[in-house]
């Protein structure tokens, strides 16, 4: 099988490579035995492949590492397309955060008019890309890890259909920390978990039919003990009844979020921007340390993940259980296998929402619990959604296709209201000028 990943000049594609090196040494069938990198960024894309050929250092069956010149070229023969491109890069990053919060607004990478002025960026390249994808790899499966991942997959899914599925790390990580607060195996629950890409709920937990959520919010001690129970409080969870998305601080937690935000040194794209700066400088002047120098990032990242948030909750570290910068690797990997396999697995991914949300279009993208086989992604109905959660969705989701449709028709009035109706943002004035100020 051969894997080819957009973005292969990205920091995180190590663990990608990382997770197929387990396979390797399982000798799994239809494991991936050919890893295609394309880059726009040649020297990244080196520096990333020297990491890679480290990790792979004595395992036996490691698949082998290609570095592709062109678009073209890294398509052809794909199974699997793996698609984690930054448009603009980090810097681009650091102007969507700093352009907001000069307006008293959150900028954040894919939430507020953050999130909208990346995507604004990013639609017309990532379509692009699936046409090329359609053109030159025809029977290629994409994955897409491309931020803002849901308004990304549904713009990609408008070439491509339900070839094209979109993962996120966030719902995985927040099952994984229930199971273990509750004493359970992941893999041994079902779980109903509905909403868009970074706006979604884990709403039930269930072991052999039995629904463990209502008594893990009646345990304080257990609620509180993993990231969502200390970002959100036990109070607010248990009148919620369900369990947020991480991301869903910044809503329920504007204010605090915000101000948290502002007070930092840094933005997170800041921060990123000068680390990353720093490793792959460094990695590329001494390249046998690429591996090492990697791990060390790699790690004060994943310490640093979503901060601002944790000091706007009381300010806590993250458990050691979630430093290892897994999630999104093995979503990715278990889409992969059964695929390919043809072996059904039950994932949390984005596909288009058919008749599981009624209030939404057919085609819209929505991020819920799906049976994969070697047909794709279908979504398992689920419960009805209360009116907080069904709002916050059809709102967003008007953002979404308002931003997908300025990029595609150079639409300015798209743009003002896709930044406007954005919860986040406060004024269509303060959006009117965050757009000139991005020269949108």
């Amino acid at each position: 099988m051969r894997l080819t990943i957009l973005g292969g000049g990205g920091f995180r594609v190590p663990l990608v490579h990382r997770a197929l090196l387990d396979d390797a040494r399982r000798d799994a069938p239809g494991r991936c035995t050919e890893l295609v990198l394309y880059d726009t960024d040649s020297a990244r894309m080196s520096v990333i492949a020297s990491v890679l050929g480290a990790q792979a250092a004595g395992v036996r069956g490691a698949p082998a590492v290609r570095l592709a010149s062109s678009l073209d070229q890294a398509l052809r023969g794909a199974d699997f397309v793996f698609s984690a491109i930054r448009v603009g890069g980090t810097a681009g990053r650091v102007t969507d955060e700093r352009i907001p919060l000069a307006e008293g607004v959150l900028g954040q990478e894919t939430v507020g008019a953050g999130g909208v002025l990346y995507g604004l960026r990013t639609v017309l390249v990532a379509m692009e890309i699936a046409e090329r994808v359609a053109a030159v790899a025809p029977d290629a499966w994409v994955i897409n890890f491309t931020n803002p991942a849901g308004m990304v997959t549904e713009a990609m899914s408008a070439v491509l259909g339900e070839r094209v599925i979109g993962i996120c790390d966030s719902p995985v990580g927040l099952v994984r920390r229930a199971a273990r607060a509750v004493g359970v195996d992941p893999d041994r629950l079902d779980f109903d978990y509905v909403g868009l890409n970074h706006l979604g709920w884990l709403r039930a937990l269930r072991l052999d039919g039995e629904d463990l959520l209502p008594g893990l919010l009646r345990d304080e001690a257990a609620l509180t003990s993993f990231e969502e129970g200390k970002l959100f409080g036990a109070r607010w969870l248990r009148a919620l009844g369900a369990l947020p998305n991480e991301y869903l601080h910044y809503y329920y937690f504007r204010r605090e979020t915000l101000r948290s935000v502002l007070e930092a040194p840094k933005t997170r794209g800041e921060f990123l921007d000068q680390q990353q700066g720093d490793f792959f400088a460094q990695a590329a002047a001494e390249p046998h340390r690429s591996y090492e120098l990697w791990q060390h990032t790699r790690l004060r990242r994943e310490e640093t993940y979503m901060a601002e948030s944790r000091a706007a909750s009381g300010g806590w570290q993250r458990d050691s259980c979630d430093l290892d910068g897994g999630g999104y690797d093995r979503v990715a990997l278990a889409l992969m296998r059964a695929i390919a396999g043809d072996e059904s697995t039950r994932l949390i991914l984005n596909v288009p929402n058919g008749s599981i949300v009624p209030a939404l279009a057919p085609d819209a993208i929505i991020e819920t619990v799906c049976d994969v086989s070697a047909k794709g992604a279908q979504p398992l109905p689920c419960a009805p959604l209360r009116e907080d959660q069904l709002g916050l969705m059809l709102q967003l989701k008007a953002v979404e296709r308002a931003a997908i449709d300025a990029a595609v028709h150079e639409d300015r009035d798209a743009a003002l209201r896709a930044l406007a109706l954005h919860p986040l943002v406060d004024s269509p004035a303060v959006a009117a000028r965050i757009l000139e100020r991005a020269g949108v």
